[in-house]
């Protein structure tokens, strides 16, 4: 989060207007700050040409070779600058906040009858030169801008002796830059919820004893300890322990959730009650947590379509509303009403309604389990009219599960040929092994002794149960290796097939003893998410998947699946969505698996589901941060209220700034008057773009 107090010169700063080599920030100033010696310290930096450094209108104007550096890297520099070594003595120069511009202001515009008449000029240019100084820096790097229009107002005011409406509008833009600034920063900050803070220290098991260590020392496949109070340093497995972990930062899980071996774990949840022994998979800049801080600092810096059409838009609208006051004094003669008109334009609220409501609903996405990688992805994902997903690991979970077991020997019941086939399986990790010994245990099964297991790779596994050899595993392994003949048992296995189910054979004394039937889950809510989809306004449905034909065809038509198309290789996923999108659609990939990766980057916007590859959730723009498929729905909806809500703001804005202008060029507002209602409008939509989606 932004700090009260810095170390730096810079407690935070955004950009406010950026060319291709230069870059000017806004800043709000740290404990104390030197000009001299900041812009010296900003001019050592990586890639640095020149800076100037503007401290009453609190601007800082860097010159760079962008070969070496960019707007987001210089940024993320500039806070880290730490002039404590040159900082001036106690009592040497120093600059708060905008609160000092606003109390300044506030106590000239109160006491004016204090002050005497001689100094009334001198002491309002004085007050209101933060607002010449960001005009001349506006005028020198950008021509005519608001700044200018309000500079003017100002300055209108003053030759004209009417110190009260000068000052009451310095008062107002101090005060609405202010409160603009802190909604704008809120913003920011909401986003920065969203990451934990460095563990620091961590405790770590090596040769059975418990010690501390560095959380940078820490690598993958350490065994990492936590306890009660523990903010958890990796993500990984759980090795032994129990304990209830509050997930709602990385998750959006309100209620604590228990964790025990073999369980995932993230970095940055807490431990609430318990310990744990967590084998370290992803450490570091690798950790889950440390990912999103690198995509809320990078999103912090983006900027969307949208944000830069309203920029445009209001850079192009200054010239008018200048002319406008021109027009307005050559017509009436009233230096009043052309005073009026300059104080009201549709510069602040068009340029700072768009990137907040972007980033407070980024946060609200982040506390739902959903982590969008820019202002720029929202706008896409609004804009997606088609949904193609992965099939293995996205609509299914991707673990099988045993659905069916049949016995062609009547000594032998369906769960005696499971509880036999788990005995041999047992120790065995392939996921069908896995399966089916999970369903032994379901039931409780019987366990046959038998001699040692056989491995046959890629085949299934052999041994010997009362005398007799065992075999488990594919038809190729049982009839053809084996010699177990299948085929009197054809019609009922080709039924399975058509079902999409993948059978695992058992051979038991050259007889074919019975099959076990596997097949792929269906997630929870998969259907639902499909449906409210659809009623989203997506308006095709498409699955693309490695697997079977039959299999896909099978869930294709439960799941209602407008298109499918299946047997595909990770290239001929890509050429599908290159086809679709080519043919005009707005894609959404939903995916989870290595092979997905080139369809994710080459959709218009790619969702990557939260138990996916690395590599997977690294290209795509969207990554779920629970393993709930709702949350692709839910994504969508949030894309959609997002972009409604900055179409009703900008409608706002360019309506309330147009009726301002209207009423102040017909003299039906003062100065002053149309300053309040200008800042109060402005401020009235930034909060409203604040508002969650």
């Amino acid at each position: 989060m932004t700090r009260d107090i810095a170390a730096g010169p810079f407690a935070d700063l955004w950009p406010v207007h950026r060319l291709a080599e230069r870059v000017r920030f806004r800043y709000r100033p740290g404990q104390t700050i030197d000009p001299i010696g900041t812009a010296r310290a900003v001019r050592n930096l990586p890639g640095v040409v020149d800076a100037r450094l503007n401290p009453l209108a609190r601007s800082l104007t860097v010159e760079f070779d962008p070969a070496e550096t960019d707007c987001a890297a210089l940024r993320t520099a500039l806070l880290a600058l730490d002039l404590a070594g040159d900082r001036p003595a106690r009592g040497g120069p120093a600059h708060h906040d905008g609160l000092s511009g606003v109390a300044s202001s506030a106590l000239l515009l109160l006491g004016r009858r204090l002050v005497p008449s001689r100094l009334m000029l001198p002491a309002t240019l004085a007050v209101a030169w933060p607002v010449f100084a960001a005009a001349l820096d506006d005028l020198r790097d950008e021509g005519i801008t608001s700044h200018v229009l309000e500079a003017l107002a100002v300055a209108i005011s003053a030759a004209r002796r009417d110190f009260t409406a000068a000052n009451a509008t310095s008062f107002m833009l101090a005060l609405g830059e202010y409160l603009e600034q802190s909604i704008a920063r809120r913003s920011d900050e909401l986003l920065r919820e969203l990451l934990r803070p460095d563990t620091g220290r961590v405790w770590v098991e090596i040769d059975g004893r418990e010690q501390q260590i560095a959380s940078a020392a820490v690598t993958v496949g350490m065994t990492v300890v936590v306890a009660a109070g523990a903010t958890v340093p990796v993500d990984g497995t759980v090795l032994g322990g129990e304990a209830t972990l509050n997930e709602t930062a990385m998750t959006g899980e309100s209620r604590p959730v228990a964790r025990r071996r073999g369980d995932k774990v993230l970095s940055g949840t807490l431990v609430e009650e318990g310990r744990l022994r967590i084998y370290a998979e992803h450490v570091g800049r690798n950790t889950a947590a440390a990912r999103i801080a690198d995509y809320v600092e990078r999103s912090l810096a983006a900027k969307s379509e949208s944000q830069l059409d309203a920029s445009r838009l209001a850079d192009g609208l200054v010239p008018a509303v200048l002319g406008l006051a021109a027009a307005t004094w050559l017509l009436s003669g009233d230096w009043q009403r052309a005073t009026a008109v300059l104080q009201a334009d549709y510069s602040c609220a068009l340029k700072l309604a768009t990137p907040v409501a972007f980033k407070s609903a980024m946060h609200r996405a982040g506390t739902e389990g959903i982590l969008f990688k820019g202002g720029d992805v929202v706008e896409r994902l609004a804009e997606a009219d088609t949904f193609v997903f992965d099939k293995t690991g996205t609509l299914t979970t991707g673990r099988l599960a045993v659905t069916d077991a049949l016995a062609f020997d009547p000594d032998y019941s369906p769960t005696d040929i499971i509880d036999l086939a788990a005995s041999v399986e047992e120790h065995y990790f392939h996921p069908l092994a896995l399966a089916v010994v999970d369903a032994a245990r379901k039931h409780q099964g019987r366990h046959f002794d038998h001699k040692e297991v056989e491995f046959i790779a890629a085949h299934g596994v052999a041994s010997v149960v009362d005398g007799q050899r065992i075999v488990v595993g594919s038809r190729h392994f049982v009839e053809e290796d084996e010699g177990v003949p299948v085929g009197r048992h054809r019609r009922r296995l080709q039924a399975l097939y058509r079902q999409g189910k993948t059978l695992l054979y058992i051979g038991f004394g050259g007889r074919l003893l019975g099959v076990i039937a596997l097949k792929d889950q269906l997630r929870p809510g998969c259907r639902a998410t499909l449906e409210r989809l659809r009623s989203l306004g997506v308006r095709r449905l498409v699955m693309l998947t490695g697997d079977h034909r039959e299999q896909a065809a099978e869930l294709a038509r439960e799941l209602g699946i407008d298109e499918f198309h299946a047997e595909l290789l990770p290239q001929d996923k890509a050429q599908r969505v290159a086809g679709l999108k080519a043919a005009g659609a707005r894609i959404a990939f939903v995916g989870d698996g290595i092979n997905d990766a080139p369809a994710l980057a080459g959709a218009h916007v790619g969702i990557a589901m939260q138990n996916g590859a690395d590599i997977a959730r690294l290209t795509a723009d969207v990554a779920l941060l629970e393993d709930d498929i709702e949350r692709v729905a839910q994504a969508k909806r949030l894309a959609l209220a997002t972009m409604r809500r900055i179409d009703h703001n900008f409608r706002l804005t360019i309506a309330a700034n147009t009726g301002i202008l209207a009423a102040a060029a017909s003299g039906k507002l003062s100065p002053v008057a149309s300053s309040v209602a200008h800042n109060g409008s402005t401020i009235a939509i930034l909060l409203n773009a604040l508002r969650s989606a």
